[in-house]
């Protein structure tokens, strides 16, 4: 292959000119075309590549950069300078220009960590794929937060912004995985559950009791993490091998033979203590957590009383729900009065309560009470079973306040109670971290006989498409080459007689018959309600949802909607019309009649949103369906163009990278220049008739879930 030869001069002065944009900032390029024209044609095309993505960002960093990047190439290799570069412009994002241009003044500084950012794992990168880990894992809902070290509060799992323990990216991944597993461990079998200040009260050296139970209770997860998580748990021996971890000490290897008789319990290592206390305590693996009592037992103390309040209340709730059922036998008269008394007993990773000798299977919160108590208690108290009295508790004062989503204009911008998302920025091909602010907003209801008059104006079309859902409900697929059947499978009898005639043995799965099909379907509606739906396409998407709500209904299917809309990556809206617990009845109806245009289209951040949304419910297929009228726009900044398609692009790849299928309907007659680019060819279609939105909305969800 022949090497191109080096860029000259003028087409150096050239490229550095149109990046520093120098008719208007006036940078000297003279002495930075001597820099580089010395240098080889692939390492000037390296150079050139980062001034450029960072010159999108801001100019007078690239063009330090620039001044520094030769210098640098002679003690950095070039996965390091990219950290650097990229370190920079998330600098400059989060912090401003001058902590930025001291990334590039200070490269020894860097260097010191040239490893970390060049190999490591970034906490804001992984954050999402542990969080879906974390989700699949048994017991009480666990947060990941950024924090020095790793460890555990019992609710929130803290690590570090850059794990770097091992040589390899892929290992530090894994890495951060396995920190990930052994503080749900802590969570899991007990570790939290400790009274720490009286169990290490007794003892001399209480720092010391506390390392030496740290050891034996690791000990001990590490049993609970073979038998749970084996093929994660061989990933934690490989990479504690990797990393030189010293092998265990005669006697802690006694110790670990003895706390494997019952590993699940925390006691099995406190009855140890005494034994192991003269011992040295032996080096930590490198997936260990810390611990740190006071942390776990402030959270644990204030939960403990949350939540004996809150389980009291919902039982109350789950009573009068339970004797307001004309089906329940309700015993003699007096027994109403008393504080209903529950028995709960664990089903699986479920629980199972029993009122008046009559199951009731909990909703999902109640569930997830019972299963932090027994986590925090190690089993159900009786009186915590018992429904509260009227007037017993106020359930307000622990229930989170929302935050007014107009203080995001209050000065800077105000991200407490938001969730924030990052943005792929195509010019320097990475995240802008932490970029987007998103709330979720309840939608004002508008007219309450909006969607009577909806479906008494199309009731010819509504009574087809219910028709036509209902169909969808009762079809059956054919399957074949099955053991027992209907019917004979021809295929299958032809390929068995052939193989029975060259001596081998034939198959019995020579049937066919009809199977009802399980719709296992979580279905998300993403409604644009930007400022230029206004008019009469405003008006098609909200009779088109209309239509398809009374279809859905007939079906049986779980869908949400939501909108979506924005002003700048500070203000980045989804409105709650929807939810896939909600039911479609008067209140629904009133937002969907609330739909109306409000600002731009910043639909990245509103995709990776709504997909983690469908992501949190359990179903086969999860679809992401968007309603729209134009391609990705936020007048206020570069979001316009090429940058917000990219970014789209990247969100809807994200998505389904998760397991989630997007869709797109649009009304846009200049789609087919973008969205098969965002969407792939196969993923979208454009409708040139508004009129027909509503049908074809209903065409496609058939389409889609059969």
């Amino acid at each position: 292959m022949a090497i191109s030869p080096p860029l000259g001069r003028e087409a150096l002065a050239r490229r550095l000119e149109a990046a520093f944009d120098v008719e208007f900032t006036f940078h000297k390029v003279d002495h930075l075309v001597e820099i580089l024209a010395p240098l080889e044609r692939d390492t000037q095309d390296f150079i050139l590549g980062w001034v450029e993505r960072i010159a999108s960002t801001n100019i007078q960093v690239s063009y330090e950069f620039t001044r520094r990047v030769v210098e640098a190439l002679d003690r950095l290799d070039r996965r390091v300078i990219e950290a650097w570069a990229v370190h920079a412009m998330d600098t400059y994002d989060s912090r401003g220009l001058r902590p930025a241009l001291e990334v590039l003044f200070k490269v020894d500084d860097f260097l010191a960590h040239a490893h970390a950012h060049a190999a490591g794992a970034f906490f804001d990168e992984v954050k999402t794929v542990l969080a879906n880990f974390l989700c699949g894992l048994s017991g009480r809902r666990l947060e990941l937060k950024s924090g020095e070290q790793p460890y555990t509060d019992s609710e929130k799992l803290f690590l570090p912004n850059v794990t770097a323990g091992m040589e390899s990216e892929a290992d530090n991944f894994l890495l951060c995985k396995a920190q990930v597993a052994f503080m749900w461990a802590q969570t899991r079998f007990g570790s939290c559950r400790t009274d720490f200040d009286t169990v290490f009260a007794g003892f001399a050296d209480p720092a010391r009791a506390l390392s030496i139970f740290q050891a034996l209770d690791g000990l001990r997860l590490e049993i609970c993490l073979a038998h749970e998580l084996p093929g994660l748990w061989r990933d934690m021996q490989t990479l504690s091998a990797r990393h030189g971890d010293a092998a265990l000490p005669p006697p802690w290897q006694a110790l670990a033979q003895a706390l494997a008789a019952r590993p699940e319990a925390p006691e099995t290592a406190l009855a140890l203590l005494n034994d192991a206390y003269p011992l040295d305590p032996p080096a930590c693996r490198i997936y260990q957590a810390a611990l740190h009592p006071q942390a776990i037992a402030e959270m644990r103390n204030a939960r403990m009383a949350r939540e004996k309040m809150l389980l009291r209340v919902k039982l109350a709730q789950l009573a009068e729900e339970h004797r307001e059922n004309p089906e329940a036998q309700i015993p003699p008269a007096d027994a109403a009065k008393k504080p209903a008394q529950f028995e709960a007993r664990q089903e699986g990773q479920g629980w199972e309560l029993t009122l008046d000798d009559q199951p009731i299977a909990p909703p999902v919160d109640v569930n997830q009470l019972l299963t932090s108590v027994l986590l925090d208690w190690g089993e159900i108290p009786p009186e915590m079973l018992t429904a509260a009295g009227d007037g017993e508790y106020d359930p307000a004062l622990y229930e989170e306040k929302e935050k007014n989503p107009d203080d995001v204009w209050q000065g800077t911008y105000h991200e407490e109670g938001a969730h924030l998302y990052p943005e792929w920025d195509h010019a320097r091909q990475h995240y802008r971290k932490n970029w987007c602010v998103l709330r979720e907003i309840d939608l004002k209801p508008g007219a309450s006989g909006y969607v009577d008059g909806v479906i008494e104006k199309y009731q010819g079309l509504v009574k087809h498409l219910r028709r036509t859902f209902e169909a969808m409900r009762d079809e059956s697929r054919l399957l074949k080459r099955q053991a027992q059947g209907d019917d004979v499978d021809i295929d299958a009898l032809v390929e068995a007689l052939a193989d029975a005639g060259d001596g081998r043995e034939m198959s019995d799965q020579l049937f066919m018959h009809m199977h009802r099909t399980d719709r296992s379907l979580a279905v998300m509606f993403m409604v644009d309600m930007s400022g230029s739906t206004r008019g009469w396409i405003n008006d098609a998407e909200r009779e088109a949802l209309v239509m398809l709500c009374e279809s859905l209904e007939t079906l049986g299917d779980r869908y949400a909607i939501y909108g979506f809309s924005g002003q700048t990556r500070k203000r980045c809206e989804i409105y709650r019309i929807k939810t896939f617990e909600q039911p479609y009845d008067a209140a629904t109806k009133a937002r969907i009649a609330g739909i109306v245009p409000q600002d731009y289209t910043r639909m990245g951040a509103a995709i990776r949103h709504l997909a983690k949304l469908l992501n949190g419910v359990d179903a086969k297929t999860k679809l992401l369906i968007t309603l729209s009228d134009g391609k990705p726009d936020d007048y206020f900044d570069v979001y316009r163009g090429a940058y917000g398609i990219e970014d789209t692009r990247q969100a809807l790849f994200e998505a389904r990278r998760s397991g989630v299928h997007p869709f797109c309907i649009t009304i846009d007659r200049e789609a087919k220049e973008y969205l098969p680019y965002m969407y792939g060819h196969a993923n979208w279609v454009e409708i040139d008739d508004v009129k027909k939105l509503p049908l074809k909305v209903a065409d496609i969800y058939r389409r889609l879930t059969t």
